[in-house]
Formats: structure tokens, sequence, C-alpha cells
């Protein structure tokens, strides 16, 4: 066995999830891991000071950003051998679109308890108010900055059904949208804007309209970007002719059956509706 699989860590990793704007979004129960964890390694200690501050939390922080994230990964691991350690990003879950998932994989790896803190999140709240079906949505994270790789993107996922969320930079909203309306149609959209915030703002409507709004008077702030899933139907899976093909292969009923059934999404009987008068 060697040296470093010998390490047993006795720290756990909190995951801590805090406001994504309004500083009273904080749970009581962050706020306790916060006042006992021995350090804090956040993404700007400018930004969580403000928060430790508010609620006359006092404890050491350490940076923990983009930047310095893989550099960072030993030394806290190395602190968490026999100390419990709270990582926090700027504003909602770490690793979610922000540092702490080269950390957060490290840790597990090395079998330190990873125990979740959950708070608010800017897609979830931006999906909830929104008014577009939130039964099923696809995360899109930060979306491409150069325009081909945002159109390639939109291209991918034409066809999905689901509710697509992704962020956005306000000095980029409109030529998203622009992108958007291009490869997908007059989609309804909804941006959310300083979500919790004084000046948290909704606009929702078709994309065409949501964009001259904006191109007429700028956003500001944080934005998250919501799209409406396409509202064509998929294409019929060619049943007939998957039976077919895999007739010609001379297999069993039985087993054209199951595959057909599982890679055409219908059921064994109607396969064999089709075998039969076949």
């Amino acid at each position: 066995m060697t040296e470093a699989e010998a390490v047993v860590y006795r720290g756990r990793l909190f995951l801590v999830g805090t406001p994504i704007g309004n500083l009273e979004d904080v749970t009581l129960r962050a706020l306790r891991v916060l006042r006992e964890v021995p350090l804090i390694a956040c993404e700007d200690t400018r930004h969580t000071r403000i928060l430790l501050d508010r609620y006359d939390i006092d404890r050491p922080l350490v940076s923990y950003y983009e930047h310095n994230e893989r550099a960072r990964v030993a030394p806290l691991l190395a602190h968490l051998q026999d100390q419990d350690l709270a990582l926090v990003s700027e504003a909602g879950m770490p690793g979610i679109s922000d540092p702490g998932y080269d950390l957060i994989r490290a840790a597990i790896a090395a079998g330190v308890e990873v125990v979740p803190i959950p708070g608010p999140s800017a897609p979830i709240t931006a999906l909830a108010a929104s008014g577009l079906p939130t039964d099923q949505f696809i995360y899109l994270g930060f979306l491409p900055r150069r325009p081909a790789d945002r159109r390639k993107l939109f291209r991918s996922i034409s066809a999905e059904g689901r509710t697509l969320i992704a962020f956005e930079s306000p000095h980029r909203l409109v030529a998203a949208l622009d992108d958007v309306e291009a490869v997908l149609g007059n989609r309804p959209v909804v941006v959310a804007r300083e979500l919790t915030k004084i000046h948290e703002e909704f606009v929702r409507g078709p994309v065409g309209e949501v964009r001259q709004r904006f191109h007429a008077s700028p956003a500001r702030g944080e934005v998250t970007l919501l799209i409406g899933g396409s509202e064509a139907e998929p294409p019929a899976p060619d049943v007939a002719g998957r039976i077919r093909e895999l007739q010609a292969e001379e297999l069993s009923n039985a087993e054209i059956a199951s595959r057909v059934a599982r890679e055409c999404g219908v059921p064994r009987r109607e396969v064999y509706r089709f075998l039969i008068g076949g």
C-alpha cells in the first residue's frame, strides 16, 4: 500500500449554497456550517466576506477560483486529512458553472465525505417563475462566446422538446437572441435578470419581441435565458424498416421483437403485429 493510499481523511467537504443576490436567502444550516468550519474556500474572498460580516461570522478564508483551482486542490486535500472545509462560490451552488469540480472529484476519489448544503440556484429560480414547462429541462451552462459556436450548439438541440436554460452576459444577450431566432425560430423565451435583487426583472414573449426590447434598452446585470422547447413531433420510428433489416440477419422473431422494441421505443406486442403481418 502506498503512502497516498494509506491516508485517512477525517475532514468533511461541505458544498455550501449561498445567495444569488438577496443575502436573506441563505439557509440556517448554511450559516451554522460556515460558523463551525475552520476554513472556507471561496471564489471571491471579498464577496464572501460581505455575507459573513452580515451574519457576524469570523472564519478564515482562502481563495479558490477558476485560475488557481487546480493548484489549490492538493493543499485543500491536505487540510481535509483532519479538518472540515466549506466550499462556496460567488453565488449559488459551488461546482454548478462555478469553481469546485476539480476539488469535488479529488475529494470523492480520496474517500472524503462530501456534504451538500442546498441553497439558491439561478437556473431553478428562473425556471420556476418563467411560465415555461418545468417538468423537464436542459441546463446548458454559459452559452459559447463565439457566434459560430453558439449557433452550432443551437443546431444540435433544435429538435429538443424540453425547456432550455442558459447563462449569458448582458452585452451578448441581443446577439444570442438573434441566433435563437435564426436557428430555432420564433420560440417563446424568458430573460430573467438580476434574480432576487432590487432590480429583478422577467421579460417574457416570442424571441423576436424580446430581442427588440433589449435592442432598444440593453440588459444590465446577471442574465439567465430560458428558451421554450421544440413543439415539432419527433419522427415516428421506422419499425417495419428495422424489422426487415434484422430479418435479413436471420434473427429469431423473439430477438427481433426485443431489439426493435428497445431501439424504437415501442411495445414488443406492437413489433409482433408487424412480424405476423409482414
